[in-house]
């Protein structure tokens, strides 16, 4: 499971194993980088090359990015935008299924609360991951969590994860009836 949190100067990037179990273990954390003083085409390729190496190298099934949600800075947002169709762009090049889940959404499943602070998203994953430390930076924190997030919600791609439990079936029924 590959979780992506976009943006323009810092990406970060989470790989995740969840067993049936839903235990989970640290694949690969880093953030892709690109300069912010380069024209917007080399840091949207740049971005790009690091989401393929980090799939070709660790091998996801399935890949869930932070969707772009409003925010007071229109060239933040942007940015924002741009990294996350690249990093979905990247997915459906190699064929694999891609999500998108909204900041509260993967808070909440991460810390059980939708407005938790970073600190709070990093502590928890560092202790759901059996870290020493919380993952830093942030963005690679996040990436983590939305990771986490899109396997426990029934996002593994493959029989071998087992029933939905009973939490997540409630909110896949619940979402099936918000979409009505």
């Amino acid at each position: 499971m590959l979780g992506i949190d976009p943006g323009l100067t810092r990406c970060g990037v989470g790989v995740v194993d969840v067993a049936a179990n839903r235990s989970a273990t640290l694949v690969h954390v880093g953030v892709v980088r690109s300069d912010p003083g380069a024209a917007i085409e080399i840091r949207l390729a740049t971005i790009a090359a690091g989401l393929r190496a980090v799939i070709d190298e660790h091998g996801p099934g399935v890949v869930a990015v932070e969707r772009v949600f409003a925010q007071h800075n229109r060239q933040t947002v942007m940015g924002t935008a741009q990294a996350s169709g690249i990093a979905l762009l990247v997915a459906g090049e190699r064929g694999l299924p891609a999500a998108t889940h909204t900041p509260t959404e993967i808070k909440a499943a991460i810390t059980g609360y939708g407005a938790a602070d970073k600190r709070q998203v990093q502590a928890m994953v560092a202790r759901i991951l059996r870290l020493d430390e919380l993952p830093k930076p942030a963005d690679a924190a996040d990436a983590l969590a939305l990771a986490l997030c899109h396997a426990w919600r029934g996002g593994t791609p493959s029989a071998a994860s087992g029933p939905l439990t009973p939490a997540q079936r409630a909110w896949a029924d619940a979402e099936r009836v918000g979409r009505r």
